[in-house]
């Protein structure tokens, strides 16, 4: 999807929120409203990821990394052809990532994925629906909302964030609906048509309609592995049943010499994921001592930049009472931020705590509420050094803030 361009929207519609529902509760006057010119900001927004592109090209130059832009695919083992260029190495990584998946159905064409989100659009839509009950599609539909968009969101069953702790969806839900947005739960899509007047109606799978004057469907049903056609079959790499690359724990595949991480083993499919375990890879093959470095890919922090944000590290609920059974105790707070205290808008934040065994070790910390991105690193550090409850309720308070109500809990 795109980390800065996706946070550069999330804090444009933040900010949007800020104007037209904080500030004038805070005693702001609003001569006029505040509109959006999306084409500025998205001229800026692609000049500032041109900027970082340049930043990353000249590191890589002063780094001596020679470039090959193209599609390359596998000669042999350690042959990679790119274009009429033919590359040797003893050591090859696969690191090409994923991409959108858009549904089978007769129409899909009509929509855009997150990709086309950033490239396509021309204005915020007036009316739009995306598709998909996944962090994307959760961010897109609290972006677009934030933004001015009247959105839908169209999910397959009751709840989304299914594969995150259940506290996510039961405080999110109710939040995005008071934010405007209808969720459209238990509808699985079967059709696309364009309206003679360019708006676009959904269908579900049964042929009854799901909405008619769509501006904008987007697809964020999930991201598929790049790995058809770059020659893995001819090596014989092998690959998971969802097409994800096999690795070991030292990201080494099925073939001596090839190595691969990311999005593409379809572990943890995040940008910082990715670079550590990259930078661990490189130690360990060519810097001495490191012959065992390898990423740990328990209690990593992850934040799901929704309105409000959301953030977890370590174990759900359910994966908890999995690994420890009754050993696991359950600790919830629920308050107002002290931001909203003039606002007639008064989301809440929620923050559970799971320990395990009689010292109370903190396995698990989920966190939704304003703030939870930035606040999440921090305890994310105690907790990979092994913190208790006592440990968090010995620390001092910074108060008031939201995050000393994880100290207090």
């Amino acid at each position: 999807m795109g980390c800065i361009p996706k946070k550069i929207m999330w804090n444009t519609s933040n900010i949007c929120e800020t104007l037209h529902h904080i500030a004038p509760d805070y005693g702001f006057q609003m001569p006029g409203n505040a509109v959006l010119d999306y084409p500025a900001l998205k001229q800026r927004r692609t000049d500032y990821i041109s900027r970082l592109h340049t930043v990353y090209d000249n590191m890589l130059k002063t780094a001596g990394v020679k470039v090959y832009n193209g599609n390359g695919h596998f000669i042999d083992a350690k042959t990679i052809q790119v274009g009429d260029e033919f590359l040797t190495a003893d050591h090859i990584t696969i690191a090409v990532g994923g991409a959108p998946i858009v549904p089978s159905i007769p129409g899909a064409e009509y929509g855009i994925t997150s990709d086309g989100f950033f490239d396509e659009l021309a204005e915020i839509p007036k009316r739009a629906c995306v598709v998909g009950a996944g962090y994307i599609a959760v961010e897109l539909a609290g972006v677009l909302q934030g933004a001015g968009s009247n959105v839908d969101l169209v999910i397959r069953y009751d709840k989304f964030l299914r594969n995150f702790d259940p506290c996510l969806s039961d405080v999110l839900m109710p939040e995005m609906k008071s934010s405007g947005i209808t969720i459209k739960t238990n509808t699985n899509v079967g059709k696309v048509e364009k309206n003679q007047d360019g708006t676009l109606t959904l269908f579900d799978s049964n042929g009854g309609i799901v909405a008619k004057d769509y501006n904008c469907i987007i697809w964020a049903i999930g991201r598929a592995p790049l790995t058809s056609n770059i020659g893995l079959e001819k090596i014989g790499v092998k690959l998971n049943d969802n097409k994800t690359i096999q690795v070991d724990e030292y990201c080494n595949t099925s073939v001596p010499g090839i190595y691969a991480f990311g999005d593409v083993i379809g572990k943890l499919d995040l940008t910082p994921v990715a670079i550590a375990a990259g930078r661990r890879l490189s130690r360990r093959l060519f810097e001495p001592g490191q012959s065992t470095l390898k990423l740990d890919y328990t209690n990593v922090p992850t934040v799901i930049f929704s309105h409000p944000p959301s953030g977890s590290v370590g174990l759900s609920e359910g994966e908890a009472r999995k690994l420890h059974g009754n050993d696991v105790n359950i600790h919830t707070t629920s308050f107002g931020n002290m931001y909203y205290a003039f606002s007639a808008k008064k989301p809440k934040t929620f923050i559970k705590m799971i320990t395990v065994g009689p010292q109370e070790k903190v396995v698990g910390l989920h966190i939704i509420g304003l703030g939870a991105d930035e606040m999440l690193q921090g305890f994310a550090v105690a907790i990979k050094m092994g913190a208790t409850k006592k440990d968090f309720n010995d620390t001092v308070a910074i108060h008031p803030t939201a995050s000393e109500e994880v100290v207090l809990i």
